[in-house]
C-alpha cells in the first residue's frame, strides 16, 4: 500500500497521542474531520493499522525477564502445529519461523531467571520441538517501532522529528498503534 505525507502525519499524531479524537486531529492537521476518519478507515482496512488496543508492558505485570529462544522442530510435523501449541504458553509473546540453522525464534518473558527455566521447560515439552537454545536480553536498546518505516514509505526523512508531534515521547519513535474514536464533538 502507498501512503502519502498526510497519512504519515496522521499516524505520527495518533502514535504520539493515542487518545486524540478525530475532530482534534483534523484541527491539528488542517484537514476536514471526514478526511481524517476516511484515512483512518482506509489504513485499518488495508492492514496498515493492526490494532487500537493498549501497548502492554510485560515488565509492569511482573515479567521482568525477556529471552529469545530458538527452536529446532521435527520437520515431519511442520511449523504450524508447533506454533499453535506455543500459543498456549502465555509467556511466549512472539514466535517466528526463521531461516538458518534453527526453525523458529520465540520471544518469551518470565518473572525471574528461575521462572525462565520453567517457561523453557514448557516450550521443550511442546510436541514437535526437538531442541531449544536461549539468550537472555539484558536491556532493550531499540523498542519495536514502525514510525521510521511510515516516514520512509511517505518519502520523508526517518531520522528527524516528524510533523504532528512525533517528539512528544522522547526516546520512543514507535508506540502503540493509534486508537480510532468516532467522536462527533
Amino acid at each position: 500500500m502507498t501512503i502519502d505525507d498526510l497519512d504519515a502525519r496522521l499516524l505520527e499524531l495518533f502514535a504520539a497521542e493515542p487518545r486524540i479524537g478525530v475532530l482534534e486531529a483534523s484541527r491539528r492537521l488542517g484537514v476536514a474531520r471526514g478526511t481524517v476518519q476516511a484515512r483512518l478507515d482506509r489504513l485499518v482496512r488495508d492492514g496498515v493499522i493492526r490494532s487500537f488496543g493498549p501497548e502492554v508492558d510485560p515488565g509492569a505485570l511482573g515479567y521482568g525477564v525477556t529471552a529469545f529462544v530458538t527452536l529446532q522442530i521435527r520437520q515431519a510435523g511442520g511449523h504450524d502445529p508447533v506454533a499453535e501449541r506455543l500459543a498456549g504458553v502465555p509467556e511466549v509473546i512472539e514466535a517466528h519461523t526463521i531461516t538458518g540453522e534453527n526453525d523458529m525464534l520465540c520471544r518469551v518473558v518470565a518473572r525471574s531467571n528461575q521462572d525462565l527455566q520453567r517457561v523453557i521447560d514448557m516450550i521443550v515439552d511442546v510436541e514437535g520441538v526437538e531442541r531449544a537454545s536461549s539468550v537472555i536480553s539484558l536491556a532493550t536498546q531499540v523498542r519495536q517501532r514502525a514510525l521510521p518505516l511510515v516516514r520512509a514509505a511517505a518519502g520523508r526523512r526517518t531520522g528527524g522529528q516528524g510533523r504532528a508531534g512525533s517528539a512528544a515521547r522522547p526516546g520512543k519513535t514507535g508506540g502503540p498503534p493509534p486508537r480510532m474514536e468516532r467522536r462527533t464533538d
